[in-house]
C-alpha cells in the first residue's frame, strides 16, 4: 500500500475516534422500496435524523450510545442494538402495522391534514407567531461571532493518489468526517469575525462594529467571505419564505406549509426544562423549493425551541447538493425567543450524485450577551462610508481566546498551519493563479504591479472591423489601491485601423469616497446600444462585438472621447458625479451615415463638449474592498439613476447647444414561491436640437444572445427619439409551473416571461436636421409615436444547467406596408451559472 496513502487513513482512524457513535444505513419496507423520510435518533435521547429520499441516513454523536430507534407511521418501530461505536451500511426493514392506514398513502407518506396533532400544533404556532423577539424592544444590543468555513468533501484514495495534489500530501493530515453527511472532507479555508450589533427600533437603524477579522490568509478572502455571507443572508423561520441562493424556499412554519408539507408528531420530551414537541415534516411533491428536518416547539408558548431544515434533493436548485440548517433558541417568557446559535452547510457540487465530490460552505453564527432598552443617540447610527480598520484584521491569540463564543476545534486550528505551508507549494501557487484568472479574467505578474487582460475581450468581430483582437492591461498593488490605470490596444483586420484607450482614476479621501477620473479612447462602437448613457470611458457594449446577428450590423461609429469627471459618496450608496466629456463621432461604415445638414451645407462630423451632474442611489447595497475600485457583494438591491447634462457650442468650438434629462429604476422583487420579478423604467427628453449621433436611440438587439433591456425584434436605429419613456419586466418562475408537470419535473426547467415596451417622439426640427435626402444612407427617422411598441418573450431556463432560450415576440409596429422588415419572431439565447 502507498505509504502516503496509509497515512492519511492513519490520520482519518485518529479523527473518527474523536465522535464516540457513528451511524449510517438505509431503511426499507417489506416490499424492499426505500421508506423516505423516516425518523431515525439514537434511543433514550432527542438526536435524530430523518431518511432522504432514497431511505438514507446519517447519524453521529459525540456521546456513546447502545441503540438505535426507527419509526414511521404506519409501521412497526425497530429497537436496534449497536454493538460498536461505528457502524455504516446498515439496512433496516419497517413492517407495516397490523392496523395500518390504507396501503397506497403508507407508500407514498401522504400525511392527513385533518386531526392531525401535527397541524393542530403547527396552527398554534401560528396563532403565537410573533416577530424576532428583539422586535419587542426599543434598543437592543449583542455579541455576534461568526465562523465560515470552506472543505473539499468526499476525499478518498483516488483523490489522495491523484496527479493534482502530488507534492501536497500533507494536506490530507486534516482530513475529518461531516456529522451532517457522513462524508470525509478536508478544510481549505477559514474566516473568524467578532462583532458588536446594536439596533433601536424606534427610528429603523442598526449598526454592526468588527471588533476583530482573522482568517486563513489568502489575499482576496473578502471576496469570498461577502461571497458566502450573500448566500447565507440573516432569515426568521417563522417567515412564509427562507430565500436561499437567491432562491426562496417554502418554510415549514408557513401559513402554505400544510400544502406544501406532510407533518407528524413524533415525540416529545424536556428540553431545557420546558417541555416540547417534536415534529417531523417533509415535501408532498418532489422538484419543488422545500425542505425536510424536524422542530421542537415548547408547550404554552408554543415558540420553536429547535430546528433543523436540509433542502431536499430534488429541489430546483443548482451546484448546490445539500443545505443543512440548524438554529436554537432560547425562550425567555412568553413573548421572547432569541437566536442563540445558527448554523447552515452546504454543499457545492457539480451534480447531485451521492459519490460526487464538492466543496462544504459552512456558517456557524453564535449570539450572546443580549441587553436591551439602552438608547443611544442618532448620531451614532450614522455609518461611515470608509470604516477600514487595520487594527481589526491583526488581532493577537489573546483576544481570540477570550472572545470567541464557540473554541475552534484541533482540524479547524490545524488549518491555520497547514494553509501558511500550503502557501510556499509552487504546484499550489499555479492552481490558485488559474482561479484567479476565471473570477478576475486578468493575469497577474507576480514581480511587476501590473496585470494583462481582461482575456475574455482579446477576440471580437463586427462588420466593420472583421477580426478583432485586443490587448490590454491595469496597475495592481492590492485589491484596495487607491489609484488605478489602465488600458487597451486593439486591431481590425478588415478597416486595417489599431484603435486604443487608456484612463485612470485616484481615490482622494477615504471617507467621502471623493475620486477624480478621466481618460481617452479612440475606437469604433455601437451607438445607442443603452438609453441610459455609461459614464465609463472604456466601457464597450456586446453588440460592438457579436460574432453572429440576424443581419448585418454596419451601423457602427468612429468614436474619439476624452473624459474627466469628479465622484463623492457622502452618504453610504449615494453618489454624486460631476463630469465633462469632448467627443467626435463619424460613421464608421461607408454603408452608414451620420450626415445632417447645416446652414453652409452637409456635415458628417460630430464635435461636441457636454457636461453632466449624476446622482446614483442604490439601496441596500453592499460592497467589498476599499480602494478606488470595490466589488458589489450582493445583488438584490434597487438602482436609481438621474442625471442632466448640457451641451455647449461656446466650448472647444462645439456644434450643439442642448440639454438632456434621463432617468432610471430598476428594482428586483422577491416573490415568494413564485420567483423572482426583475423592472426597469426609463426616461429621458432632449431639448434642443441635435444630430442622429446624440439622439436617444430605442436599444435593438441584431445578437442572438438575450440581452436585459434591449429590444430583441428590433433593429438597430429602428426607431430613434429625443423624448422616450421605456419599461422592461422579466420574470423567473423558478420552475414553479414545470415542477407540476410529470414528464418535465425531472428536468428542473425554470420558465421565464418578459414584457417590454416603449414610447417616444421626436420633433420636425430634430427629423428636418437629419433628412439629408442627397446621401443614399440617409436614415429616415422614426419613433415609436402612435402606441406604444411593445414585445414580449417566453423562455425556457436552466437548460443543462446552464443554457437558456427564449422566444421573442413583437407586439406592433409590423404593418408590412410600413415596416417591410420589421422581425416578427426570434429566438435568443445566453448562458450562464447560476443557482
Amino acid at each position: 500500500m502507498n505509504i502516503r496513502l496509509l497515512i492519511a487513513l492513519f490520520f482519518l482512524g485518529i479523527f473518527s475516534a474523536f465522535s464516540q457513535t457513528k451511524v449510517s444505513g438505509y431503511v426499507f419496507d417489506e416490499f424492499d422500496a426505500p421508506v423516505s423520510f423516516a425518523n431515525v435518533i439514537f434511543s433514550g435521547s432527542t438526536q435524530g435524523t430523518i431518511t432522504d429520499e432514497n431511505g438514507k441516513f446519517y447519524l453521529e454523536s459525540d456521546e456513546t450510545w447502545d441503540s438505535l430507534t426507527v419509526s414511521f407511521i404506519g409501521y412497526e418501530t425497530l429497537n436496534i442494538p449497536l454493538d460498536k461505536k461505528v457502524n455504516y451500511n446498515l439496512k433496516f426493514v419497517l413492517k407495516e402495522e397490523a392496523a395500518a392506514l390504507d396501503a397506497v398513502v403508507i407508500l407514498s407518506g401522504k400525511q392527513p391534514k385533518k386531526n392531525n396533532p401535527a397541524i393542530d400544533l403547527l396552527r398554534k404556532i401560528w396563532a403565537n407567531k410573533r416577530s424576532n423577539g428583539l422586535k419587542q424592544f426599543n434598543q437592543y444590543e449583542y455579541d455576534k461571532y461568526e465562523k465560515v468555513e470552506f472543505d473539499l468533501n468526499t476525499i478518498d484514495s483516488s483523490l489522495i493518489k491523484s496527479k493534482l495534489f502530488k507534492g501536497m500530501e500533507f494536506v490530507f493530515n486534516e482530513v475529518d468526517t461531516s456529522k451532517v453527511t457522513g462524508k470525509t472532507y478536508l478544510p481549505i479555508f477559514i474566516n473568524e469575525a467578532v462583532s458588536k450589533v446594536y439596533g433601536d427600533n424606534v427610528i429603523n437603524k442598526k449598526k454592526e462594529d468588527l471588533l476583530g477579522n482573522k482568517n486563513s490568509g489568502f489575499s482576496d478572502n473578502q471576496m469570498i467571505i461577502d461571497f458566502v455571507d450573500d448566500l447565507y443572508s440573516d432569515f426568521n423561520v417563522y417567515d412564509n419564505y427562507l430565500k436561499f441562493f437567491d432562491k426562496s424556499f417554502v418554510s415549514p412554519l408557513s401559513k402554505t406549509g400544510i400544502s406544501t408539507y406532510n407533518y407528524v408528531l413524533s415525540d416529545s420530551a424536556y428540553i431545557d426544562n420546558k417541555w416540547c414537541y417534536n415534529v417531523i415534516y417533509y415535501p408532498r411533491r418532489r422538484n419543488e423549493l422545500t425542505f425536510k428536518g424536524d422542530f421542537w416547539v415548547a408547550d404554552t408558548t408554543y415558540a420553536i425551541k429547535e430546528i433543523n431544515l436540509q433542502a431536499s434533493k430534488s429541489a430546483n436548485i443548482n451546484w448546490v447538493k445539500e443545505i443543512y440548517i440548524e438554529q436554537e433558541f432560547e425562550v425567555l417568557n412568553d413573548s421572547v425567543f432569541l437566536v442563540t446559535r445558527d448554523y447552515m452547510l452546504s454543499d457545492f457540487a457539480f451534480n447531485k450524485k451521492e459519490k460526487s465530490r464538492g466543496v462544504y460552505g459552512k456558517r456557524t453564527t453564535l449570539y450572546n450577551n443580549y441587553k436591551f432598552d439602552i438608547e443611544k443617540d442618532k448620531k451614532f447610527y450614522e455609518t461611515e462610508v470608509y470604516n477600514y480598520d487595520r487594527d481589526v484584521y491583526n488581532r493577537d491569540d489573546e483576544f481570540w481566546d477570550s472572545n470567541r463564543l464557540e473554541q475552534l476545534n484541533k482540524d479547524e486550528k490545524g488549518v491555520y498551519k497547514m494553509l501558511d505551508t500550503l502557501k510556499t507549494v509552487k504546484k499550489f501557487k499555479r492552481l490558485y493563479n488559474l482561479g484567479s484568472i476565471l473570477a478576475s479574467g486578468y493575469i497577474e505578474f507576480n514581480t511587476l504591479p501590473l496585470d494583462y487582460g481582461p482575456v475574455f475581450s482579446t477576440f471580437g468581430f463586427n462588420e466593420v472591423e472583421g477580426l478583432r483582437l485586443r490587448t490590454g492591461g491595469r496597475t495592481y498593488f492590492g485589491p484596495n489601491d487607491l489609484w488605478r490605470i489602465e488600458g487597451f490596444l486593439a486591431y481590425g483586420f478588415d478597416d486595417d485601423k489599431f484603435k486604443y484607450g487608456i484612463s485612470g482614476k485616484w481615490l482622494l479621501d477615504k471617507k467621502s469616497r471623493l475620486t477624480i477620473s478621466g481618460g481617452n479612447r479612440r475606437d469604433v462602437e455601437q451607438i445607442g446600444a443603452s438609453l441610459t448613457t455609461s459614464t465609463d470611458v472604456l466601457g464597450r457594449s456586446l453588440a460592438s462585438s457579436s460574432v453572429i446577428g440576424t443581419g448585418a450590423n454596419d451601423k457602427l461609429t468612429n468614436i474619439n472621447l476624452t473624459s474627466l469627471a469628479v465622484e463623492a459618496e457622502p452618504w453610504r450608496n449615494v453618489i454624486f458625479r460631476l463630469g465633462g466629456n469632448y467627443r467626435t463621432l463619424e460613421s464608421a461604415s461607408p454603408t452608414f451615415s451620420l450626415d445632417y445638414n447645416t446652414p453652409t451645407g452637409i456635415a458628417s462630423e460630430i464635435k461636441q463638449f457636454e457636461s453632466s451632474l449624476s446622482v446614483s442611489y442604490f439601496p441596500g447595497r453592499k460592497m467589498t474592498g476599499f480602494g478606488v475600485e470595490r466589488k458589489i457583494a450582493n445583488d438584490d438591491f434597487a438602482r436609481l439613476f438621474a442625471q442632466v447634462s448640457r451641451g455647449d457650442k461656446t466650448i472647444f468650438n462645439s456644434d450643439f447647444d442642448y440639454t438632456k434629462v434621463q432617468f432610471s429604476y430598476t428594482q428586483p422583487w422577491q416573490m415568494g414561491g413564485f420567483g423572482r420579478l426583475y423592472t426597469t423604467f426609463e426616461a429621458g427628453k432632449t431639448f434642443g436640437e441635435v444630430p442622429l449621433g446624440l439622439l436617444s436611440v430605442i436599444p435593438g438587439n441584431q445578437t442572438y444572445f438575450s440581452i436585459y433591456n434591449t429590444f430583441s425584434q428590433l433593429d438597430f436605429y429602428e426607431f430613434v427619439s429625443d423624448t422616450y419613456a421605456s419599461f422592461h419586466f422579466e420574470h423567473n418562475f423558478n420552475g414553479r409551473l414545470f415542477s407540476r408537470i410529470p414528464f418535465l419535473r425531472k428536468l428542473n426547467l425554470r420558465e421565464i416571461v418578459s414584457v417590454r415596451g416603449v414610447m417616444g417622439s421626436i420633433t420636425d426640427e430634430n427629423v428636418q436636421l437629419n433628412n439629408v435626402p442627397s446621401n443614399p444612407n440617409n436614415l429616415q427617422l422614426k419613433a415609436p409615436n402612435k402606441e406604444p411598441y411593445y414585445e414580449y418573450s417566453l423562455g425556457v431556463g436552466n437548460i443543462f444547467k446552464v443554457f437558456r432560450i427564449d422566444f421573442n415576440f413583437r407586439g406592433n409596429y409590423k404593418d408590412q406596408d410600413l415596416y417591410p422588415e420589421a422581425r416578427k419572431f426570434g429566438v435568443t439565447g445566453s448562458f450562464g451559472f447560476y443557482f
